[in-house]
């Protein structure tokens, strides 16, 4: 069986995600899950990076292909394929699109996250940038607290983002983390944007 973006798109849903990456967590804590460090190749020639990430546990036996190019222009910098076999076999069950898996789940992990680390009053969170990874994460975090104030940040296209998601663009890093509870930082910069002086205490 192949499932597409589309068909991923339609079939997983970040409430039911959420809970699942928890037990996913708790489990891999417990000592349930084998995973191994994932392998990076790196391909000089094309300035990419291909990563294989295999696990097993006692229901599921699967690996994640990844490819990493971050130079890609008008294509996801991300593109991956989830491929699960039947434990008992090795028989492959299913092989589906990872690119839209891994954006909601990074986001449910760290929904799960603030589940567990948040203030339950918490209510102003601040994103700091604006790609995929801003997007889902404001889906997931708005399912596990109740923000009265959504902020975001980013060079470029705070104005966008905010116009697009219905929440309030910040001039600056440190106007957007002033005073919140939450703070995602979803940029693949490599220089600091924001340091957490601005952030409430106790916050995460």
């Amino acid at each position: 069986m192949l499932l597409d973006e589309d068909a991923v798109r339609r079939l997983l849903r970040m409430e039911d995600l959420i809970p699942a990456m928890e037990r996913a967590l708790s489990d891999l804590s417990e000592g349930q899950v084998v995973q191994p460090v994932r392998l990076m190749l790196p391909v000089a020639e094309h300035n990419g990076f291909f990563l294989t990430m295999p696990a097993c546990t006692e229901e599921a036996l699967g690996a994640k292909l990844v490819t990493f190019y971050p130079g890609n222009q008008g294509i996801p910098t991300h593109h991956a394929l989830i491929l699960l076999f039947r434990p008992e076999t090795g028989e492959l069950l299913v092989t589906m699109d990872g690119r839209l898996i891994t954006e909601m789940r990074t986001a449910a992990v760290s929904a799960v996250a603030t589940q567990r680390l948040a203030r339950t009053d918490a209510s102003v969170l601040a994103i700091l940038g604006f790609g995929v990874q801003a997007g889902s994460h404001l889906e997931a975090l708005r399912l596990v607290r109740e923000f009265r104030e959504v902020r975001v940040w980013s060079p470029r296209h705070a104005r966008t983002f905010a116009e697009r998601f219905g929440v309030r663009a910040a001039g600056s890093a440190a106007e957007a983390v002033r005073g919140a509870d939450t703070v995602i930082v979803a940029t693949s910069s490599r220089t600091p944007c924001s340091g957490a002086s601005g952030c409430r205490p106790g916050r995460t």
